[in-house]
């Protein structure tokens, strides 16, 4: 073998060594606001699930959890990306029928009552661009305090299929049939 070619082989083979370190896949730290799913039913031993929803938790911080839920707005319910919910069966969301198929999911807190809205618009960040004109279902539910308080935001799904949203002492529940 020719000494140029066998200085281009060690270089070359130099060159993908270190190539392959600066490629190197970037992992990401944990979320601040880790994504979660809830489902319906919720044991994880039933795989033919009903509803499920895929949202970030955000944690209060020693924050006020009604600086972080502005009543009369319109809020992503979480963090990040908007709720996204799947129903895998058509459902009655409070008193609105609504076929099978995946939807954002929205809020507009309030002192007393909550408007929980879903919306045909899919890859949502945030509820910058939510468009009230791609609504699909409203209900309005009241809003409940309990005891406990949850550091985290989190939606959980009871046995007869409501949906609970909590955070503080929050409380806010979802009748899904």
């Amino acid at each position: 073998m020719k000494k140029s070619t066998i200085i281009s082989a060690i270089a070359f083979s130099i060159v993908m060594l270190f190539s392959t370190n600066l490629s190197a896949q970037n992992f990401s730290d944990l979320d601040k606001s880790p994504m979660d799913a809830a489902s319906f039913p919720s044991s994880y031993k039933v795989s033919d699930k009903q509803v499920k929803v895929i949202y970030s938790r955000p944690q209060l911080k020693g924050r006020d959890v009604n600086s972080l839920t502005p009543n009369g707005k319109v809020w992503r319910t979480g963090a990040n990306e908007a709720v996204e919910i799947t129903f895998y069966e058509n459902k009655m969301f409070g008193d609105k029928e609504v076929k099978a198929g995946t939807y954002s999911m929205f809020t507009i807190p309030g002192q007393k009552e909550w408007t929980v809205i879903l919306n045909s618009d899919m890859n949502v960040w945030g509820a910058y661009s939510y468009n009230e004109a791609n609504d699909v279902a409203r209900v309005t539910v009241p809003v409940t305090e309990d005891k406990k308080s949850l550091e985290a935001f989190s939606i959980a799904f009871d046995d007869e299929g409501t949906m609970h949203l909590g955070w503080d002492t929050l409380r806010v529940a979802v009748p899904i049939k």
